[in-house]
């Protein structure tokens, strides 16, 4: 096993600092483990309980028999060291410390003492200060917030790493409610060991993660980030939200994590020379993670757009063009064969638009022409599915092309709750939607480019 392993697939887990308080972090732990989905072991260590949730409690990691893969830590700050020190004399591979009050408030003298430990038992740790992880495949779920307050996404091929524990419990949250699947989870906080360069090279050998996203505001080594993501920013797209890009940010950012945020000027240098791309936002990040796990690459960059409704499909002209795309040319034989099948005042240009009275049929025969079309590369579908003659029907129509076609296909549809039920069908058999056209872009931008590194 990679060292790394043994934070989502330990066989035994000791929560250190596991409460029959409901309301304290420990807690939660603790519960999302021995109730949960997980498949190992979990014993608690408190010295202050004799049983919690009718198991026995240690009074410390030390007496447990059993062989510890991975200890949790939940306790003041003051008492990490101390926890840890035994944790390694017991032979624990990994630990994960979830409590704060280190460098992020200036405790840097207590922070080094976890890192000393750290080093002198050869022992990996994530955190201080963190979320930790959450595995949906093996159960591994270290995130102290309630399942029926946070939402769990299910098994899918994207990452998430993040310095944030906020941000992250937002994103675990939006996902779920968004049917977004995720493969590993990781909170790592200050990051005394184990940094966002250890994480991405694990992740880029990891065989269930195709996409690897994250969000930082510093880096621990610059040089060693910078090694590692032109390494690997090749084999797997890695996609990147930085925070602290402004002066008020970049101040705010030492008193969350202890981090130095450093210029963004640099950073973005720096990520388009390693091949990383970059975000501008979350729901951007997702949209190109989101693409680049589920969409083939394209051969080229000629985008057919259909459309019924003509501003939404001038709309994505303007952005196509804007993002050094091309409008798609279909072939003679193309336009000739669909001018039979549609009614007269159906415009087959670019963009091709079946008008306000289109149908599922209508939209049928031109997604799958277009698709068999030589000339074309990638799909731009707008589907707005206020008017008349569409009806849900059309999302079988949308999956069935999707599974079939070795060409991208971008669905972009925007309303109220009705459209936002169908998109979620799509969303939920892997494929991505789109709410506005500019989004929709920029996502065929970035798979375009993408597809030319690999060449």
């Amino acid at each position: 096993m990679n060292e790394l392993d043994y934070f989502f697939n330990p066989k035994c887990v000791a929560v250190i600092g596991a409460s029959r308080d409901q309301k304290k972090i420990g807690h939660v732990i603790y519960r999302n483990l021995a109730e949960g989905d997980f498949r190992g072991r979990v014993y608690p260590v408190n010295p202050k309980t004799e049983k919690l949730l009718g198991r026995k409690c240690y009074a410390s990691v030390t007496q447990i028999k059993d062989k510890v893969d991975l200890a949790v830590i939940s306790i003041p700050a003051d008492f990490v060291p101390k926890a840890l020190e035994e944790c390694g004399r017991k032979g624990v591979k990994c630990a994960i410390i979830i409590s704060g009050g280190f460098k992020e408030i200036g405790n840097v003298k207590l922070e080094d003492k976890l890192e000393k430990i750290s080093k002198k038992y050869g022992m990996r740790v994530v955190g201080p200060n963190c979320l930790g992880v959450f595995d949906p495949e093996s159960g591994m779920d270290t995130v102290f917030l309630p399942r029926y307050k946070l939402g769990r996404p299910k098994t899918g091929s994207i990452a998430f790493i993040t310095q944030s524990g906020a941000v992250g419990s937002v994103v675990i949250d939006w996902m779920s409610r968004k049917g977004h699947r995720i493969s590993k989870f990781v909170s790592y906080g200050n990051a005394v060991d184990v940094d966002e360069a250890d994480l991405m090279e694990y992740l880029v050998n990891d065989r269930k993660t195709k996409v690897i996203c994250a969000y930082f505001e510093g880096v621990r080594e610059g040089r060693k980030f910078f090694e590692i993501t032109k390494k690997i920013a090749g084999k797997k797209p890695i996609i990147i939200l930085k925070g602290g890009v402004t002066a008020a940010g970049t101040k705010a950012v030492s008193s969350h994590t202890g981090s130095l945020a450093g210029s963004s000027e640099v950073y973005s240098a720096a990520f388009r020379q390693a091949g990383v791309i970059q975000a501008n936002d979350m729901e951007e990040l997702f949209d190109f993670a989101r693409t680049l796990s589920s969409q083939p690459s394209p051969k080229g960059n000629r985008v057919q757009i259909i459309t019924d409704g003509g501003g939404f499909g001038v709309l994505l002209a303007d952005h196509v063009i804007n993002n050094e795309l091309k409008l798609a040319r279909m072939t003679k034989e193309t336009v000739d064969s669909l001018r039979k099948k549609m009614p007269p005042y159906v415009i087959l240009k670019n963009p091709i638009d079946l008008t306000g009275d289109a149908d599922v049929e209508r939209y049928q025969h031109t997604l799958n022409a277009a698709v068999k079309d030589k000339n074309v590369d990638m799909v731009g579908l707008i589907v707005l599915l206020q008017v008349p003659r569409l009806g849900g029907e059309i999302v079988d129509t949308i999956i069935n092309a999707f599974k079939t076609s070795e060409k991208p296909i971008f669905v972009i549809s925007a309303g109220g709750d009705y459209t936002e039920v169908l998109k979620k069908t799509m969303e939920d058999v892997g494929i991505p939607t789109f709410s506005y056209p500019q989004s929709a872009a920029r996502a065929m931008k970035v798979l375009y480019d993408f597809g030319q590194e690999q060449l």
